[in-house]
């Protein structure tokens, strides 16, 4: 699978489970990081717990490995590298305050459309 088919496996994971103001940034062009970073929103802890289970778990039977998970116990930033496709997933408090949207702002925001 490609990067931008996993990216929207991830994307619908995330929507499933009503992740607020979901934001693809297709990075390929300006980093050798990854290809995709996915931006998430959350309400609480239960809310960040469920769409993180949601994206290791439909990422998995697609077939992508999970390289490395941070922040799962705290539940405030959860990142999860999926080597080409990063998912970030954010309190609103951490996410405003963070603000990944403006720091990668020289990437490409791909519309769910565009996947």
């Amino acid at each position: 699978m490609t990067s931008k088919e996993l990216t929207k496996i991830a994307y619908e994971a995330l929507d499933d489970k009503k992740g607020n103001n979901i934001t693809v940034i297709d990075i390929s062009g300006i980093s050798i990081l990854a290809d995709y970073f996915i931006i998430c929103g959350g309400n609480n802890e239960n809310q960040l717990h469920a769409l993180a289970n949601n994206v290791e778990e439909e990422m998995h039977k697609a077939g992508a490995a999970l390289k490395h998970t941070e922040g799962y116990q705290n539940a405030n930033w959860i990142l999860m590298d999926f080597q080409d496709v990063i998912v970030h997933i954010l309190n609103e408090e951490d996410r405003a305050f963070y603000a990944l949207e403006k720091i990668w702002s020289d990437g490409k925001v791909i519309s769910p459309e565009e996947l």
